[in-house]
């Protein structure tokens, strides 16, 4: 019999009450099954300290760290996505990125960050990253080992796929916020034009803070229905004749594995990125004025994904 592998998950999604992360966890073993099926498997949380894991941290034939915006350029600093430290460097590496991202425009790199991430990236393997932005910070740091890959969850967003979901409005629409990137008259905006132009009006939280902050924006809460904040209640929900219109990129990201009409409104560098480098829908939060028009029209969805990339990548652990 073949010697069984021993492969170690940094995921982002352990001890996360971000359901974006397990979104993006879940799209990852979907897409490394083939590798993962049968081998033995350790998963870490990204967010918890590493020294909580160093036993569990040794003798693996791969370490992959799962996606999210978990690089950024100051990991000296308090707060961290990924929570590691040069102090235990030597255990955490060889690590290889998988559709990883940089957490926010400004970041760049320090001396610290530099020696760390040389430190804890493998430099024998070739990295997947979400987009050209973190492409280019990696670069700086002098690690070109890397492949612009798009995230994971949109991996299967062939023509094919993209095909299937819908161009005209749907009856309904759910919706998301983002609780700690406020824009309090904008997100008002934004919930008026969906109660003025669909039946029924559905809110996800994606996020814990997520309807404190609905709450805050002074809405008629009659005119909602509300979502449990359960990945399998918002599969449901997108079941029906429905749009998805939000802050949350991968709620967006969900609707379109789930082949329905969406609509990603852009308040940070992530779906910026995405929709720079993939054609994701996409309108900036400060251009909601064309929001009822995006809405109303005939909406292609034509989403480019970088499948040889992607191949090439997986084909280095055949």
């Amino acid at each position: 019999m073949k010697n069984i592998r021993k492969i170690l998950l940094y995921n982002p999604a352990i001890s996360s009450l971000n359901m974006g992360d397990h979104i993006i966890a879940e799209s990852i073993k979907n897409e490394m099954s083939w590798l993962i099926h049968d081998s033995f498997i350790v998963e870490v949380s990204t967010h918890l300290p590493v020294s909580r894991y160093i036993k569990y941290l040794k003798n693996f034939d791969y370490k992959f760290v799962c996606g999210s915006n978990l690089l950024r350029g100051k990991m000296n600093r308090l707060f961290r996505q990924w929570d590691i430290n040069f102090l235990h460097s030597s255990f955490i590496g060889p690590s290889i990125l998988v559709g990883a991202g940089w957490w926010q425009y400004g970041d760049d790199p320090n001396f610290y960050t530099k020696k760390l991430y040389k430190k804890v990236l493998s430099a024998d393997y070739i990295h997947s990253v979400r987009d050209s932005f973190t492409e280019y910070q990696l670069a700086k740091i002098g690690i070109t080992n890397v492949l612009n890959t798009g995230c994971p969850s949109m991996w299967t967003f062939t023509k094919e796929h993209c095909e299937k979901i819908p161009e005209k409005k749907a009856e309904n629409v759910v919706f998301t916020i983002t609780d700690y990137n406020r824009d309090k008259p904008k997100d008002f905006d934004l919930i008026k034009i969906l109660l003025n132009n669909y039946k029924q009006v559905f809110f996800w939280m994606q996020g814990t803070n997520d309807l404190d902050y609905l709450h805050d924006l002074s809405i008629n809460m009659n005119l909602l229905e509300i979502i449990p904040p359960s990945l399998s209640q918002f599969d449901k929900i997108l079941e029906g004749d429905i749009d998805y219109v939000g802050t949350r990129l991968h709620a967006g990201i969900r609707a379109l594995q789930k082949k329905k009409r969406s609509i990603i409104i852009s308040i940070d560098n992530r779906a910026r990125e995405l929709q720079i480098d993939y054609n994701i829908p996409c309108i900036e939060r400060s251009n909601l004025q064309g929001l009822e028009l995006l809405i109303n029209n005939k909406l292609t969805t034509e989403i480019i994904i970088p499948i040889e990339k992607i191949n090439h990548w997986k084909a280095q652990f055949n």
